[in-house]
C-alpha cells in the first residue's frame, strides 16, 4: 500500500462556502497546481430526491439491500481505477447516486482532475448534532493496484461471479466496503423515520491514492478540512480489520486498532555502463543481485506489543494443540521491552504468515529495475525493498540493519518517506459494545479479538490527525488464501452479503439511538 503524499494546501475554503450557498449548480471554479472543487456537486436544490443529476430516475435507488449493494459493487468494480486512470469516473459516480437519493451536502474534491475524493454528510437534527455527538466518519479507498488482463483467468475489471465468489480488482480491498458504505447512506437518507431519529451526522469519504501515488485522498482532504468536513469527526471506520476463515468456520472477527510503520529503502548500483561486447566485472546487475541475496535472509528480532498479545491470547482458544499452547504462552510475555521467548515466537512464525507479520518487523524485495538495452551493459540498477516496521522499532535500526547486511558501499541505499508513527486508537466504548454484540449475533462462536495490523492504510493520516480510526469491515475470507493486490483477487458472495448487514446494522447501532 502507499506511503506518502504531496498534499497540497490550496485555499479552498472560500470555494467550500461557495458550494454549500449556491442553490442552483455553480460554475466549476479552480485554482492553482489543477486543484478543483466539483461545486454542483453540493447543489442539491435542482435535483429531485429520486434524480440523478441529468433528471432521469435512479434505478438504483428502487433496489432492495442486497441488490442495491450488488448493483453499487459491480459498478465501482467495472470502472478502472488503477494509477494510469484515477479514481474521479468512481467519484462522480458516487456523487451522482447520493444526490439522487437527496443528499444536499455532496463534494467531489481533489488536487487534479484524475484524483478526485468523494465526501458526503448525512446530517442529523441540530439538536442531535453537536460536540458531544461529533460525527462518525465512514472511509473507504476508491482506487485500487494494478492487474493485468493476461495474468489473470477472468477479466480484473468486470464483476464475474464463479464458485460462489465475486471475482475482480478491488472486490476485497476496496471497493467492497466502498459499495456498503455508499448503499448504507443511501438507505438512511432515504429512510425518513431513520432520519429524524439521527443522533449525530454521518460522513462519508471516498479517496484516491491510498494504494500508491502522490496525492492521497485521506491527507489532502485533512489539509484542506474546509472543503471535506473530515476532521469534524469524533472517530472513523475502516478497512484494516475483518474476520478470519478457518476451515471453513468463521473463528475469529477483529477490530484493528493500530499498524506497522510501513518504510522503502531503494538500493541502487551505478556503474559507467558500455558494450555487452566486452563485458567486465563491474557489472551492476550482478552487484546489485548480489547484495540483494544477502539481504534474503535477514529477520529482525521478535516482540509482542499489549494489543497483539491479547490477540495471541484470544487466539488461542481458536487453535488446538502445541499451536494453541504457544499462543498462549506469547499472550502472557511479561518482559520489559515486549520480547518473547525467540523459541516459542519462532514456532509460531512459521505457522503462518499472519502470524509471523504480527511478531517483527519484516523487510522485502518488491520492485526492481535494471539496464537500458540488451546489448549494453547496465549503467544502473535498483531495488525496491519494503519493510513494515513494528510499533517501538525505529526506522533508523531498520535502515542500518539494511546497511549492514548488504555490506556493500557501493550499493547506495536511501530511505523514500521517512514516515512519522501515529499512536493507537483507544477501544471507543459504544464501538467495542455494538461490534461484540452483532459480532456474536450473527457468528455465534467466532472470538472478537483486537488487532494490529500488518500492512497500512489511511488510518495512520487519521490517527496522526486525532480522529481515532478503526479498522472494521465485516468481510470474512480465509487468510491461507488472500489475493489482495494478486491474480483473481476475490471475495465470498456469501461473505459480500454478511457484511453488508453487519455494516450496516454497525452504523445503526451507533447513530440510531
Amino acid at each position: 500500500m502507499r506511503l506518502t503524499t504531496r498534499a497540497m494546501s490550496l485555499g479552498l475554503g472560500a470555494l467550500h462556502t461557495c458550494a454549500v450557498v449556491c442553490g442552483t449548480a455553480c460554475s466549476r471554479p479552480t485554482t492553482g497546481s489543477g486543484a478543483s472543487l466539483d461545486a454542483s456537486a453540493a447543489s442539491a436544490a435542482s435535483t429531485s430526491p429520486s434524480n440523478g443529476a441529468n433528471g432521469a430516475p435512479d434505478p438504483i435507488l428502487a433496489l432492495g439491500p442486497d441488490a442495491m449493494a450488488r448493483a453499487i459493487y459491480k459498478e465501482l468494480v467495472e470502472i478502472d481505477t488503477s494509477p494510469e486512470h484515477g479514481t474521479s469516473e468512481a467519484a462522480h459516480a458516487m456523487a451522482a447516486h447520493l444526490r439522487a437519493a437527496g443528499l444536499s451536502d455532496v463534494y467531489v474534491v481533489g488536487p487534479s482532475p484524475t484524483r478526485m475524493n468523494v465526501v458526503a454528510r448525512l446530517r442529523a437534527a441540530p439538536a442531535a448534532a453537536s460536540d458531544v455527538n461529533k460525527p462518525v466518519l465512514l472511509l473507504a479507498h476508491l482506487d485500487v493496484v494494478e492487474a493485468r488482463r493476461e495474468d489473470w483467468s477472468v477479466p480484473p475489471f468486470e464483476l464475474t461471479e464463479k464458485e460462489g465468489y465475486y471475482y475482480g480488482r478491488g472486490t476485497l480491498d476496496d471497493k467492497a466496503m466502498a459499495a456498503i458504505w455508499v448503499a448504507t447512506l443511501l438507505r438512511l437518507a432515504r429512510e425518513h423515520a431513520a432520519l429524524s431519529r439521527l443522533s449525530r451526522d454521518v460522513l462519508l469519504a471516498l479517496t484516491a491514492d491510498e494504494e500508491e501515488g502522490e496525492e492521497n485522498g485521506v491527507a489532502w482532504l485533512l489539509e484542506n478540512a474546509g472543503a471535506s468536513h473530515v476532521r469534524d469527526a469524533a472517530y472513523c471506520l475502516n478497512e484494516g480489520g475483518g474476520g478470519e476463515i478457518r476451515g471453513g468456520r468463521n473463528v475469529a472477527h477483529e477490530v484493528e486498532l493500530t499498524e506497522k510503520l510501513e518504510e522503502s529503502y531503494e538500493l541502487e548500483v551505478t556503474e559507467r555502463g558500455g558494450l555487452a561486447a566486452e563485458p567486465r566485472k563491474d557489472n551492476a546487475i550482478y552487484r546489485l543481485a548480489a547484495g540483494l541475496a544477502r539481504l534474503a535472509p535477514l529477520e529482525f528480532p521478535f516482540a509482542t506489543l499489549d494489543i497483539t498479545r491479547d490477540y495471541f491470547t484470544k487466539m488461542s482458544a481458536v487453535e488446538s494443540g502445541p499451536l494453541a499452547a504457544d499462543l498462549r504462552a506469547l499472550g502472557a510475555t511479561k518482559s520489559r521491552d515486549g520480547r518473547p521467548d525467540p523459541r516459542i515466537a519462532a514456532r509460531v512464525a512459521a505457522a503462518s504468515p499472519w502470524f509471523n507479520s504480527l511478531l517483527r518487523t519484516t523487510c522485502v524485495a518488491t520492485l526492481a529495475d535494471a539496464g537500458h538495452g540488451e546489448s549494453s551493459l547496465p549503467e544502473r540498477a535498483s531495488a525496491i525493498i519494503n519493510c513494515r516496521i513494528m510499533p517501538g522499532d525505529e526506522p533508523d535500526a531498520v535502515l542500518a540493519a539494511i546497511v549492514k547486511t548488504v555490506a556493500d558501499p557501493r550499493i547506495k541505499i536511501t530511505a523514500k518517506y521517512h514516515p512519522s508513527p501515529a499512536p493507537p486508537s483507544p477501544p471507543w466504548p459504544e464501538l467495542m459494545t455494538a461490534f461484540e454484540r452483532i459480532t456474536h449475533e450473527m457468528w455465534p462462536g467466532a472470538a472478537v479479538v483486537t488487532t494490529m495490523l500488518p500492512g497500512a492504510t489511511d488510518g495512520k493520516y487519521l490517527r496522526a490527525a486525532g480522529i481515532p480510526t478503526y479498522g472494521v469491515s465485516g468481510l470474512f475470507y480465509d487468510l491461507d488464501d488472500e489475493r489482495e493486490h494478486g491474480k483473481d483477487e476475490r471475495l465470498g458472495i456469501k461473505q459480500f452479503e454478511d457484511g453488508r448487514v453487519f455494516l450496516d446494522r454497525l452504523v445503526r447501532a451507533l447513530v440510531l439511538p
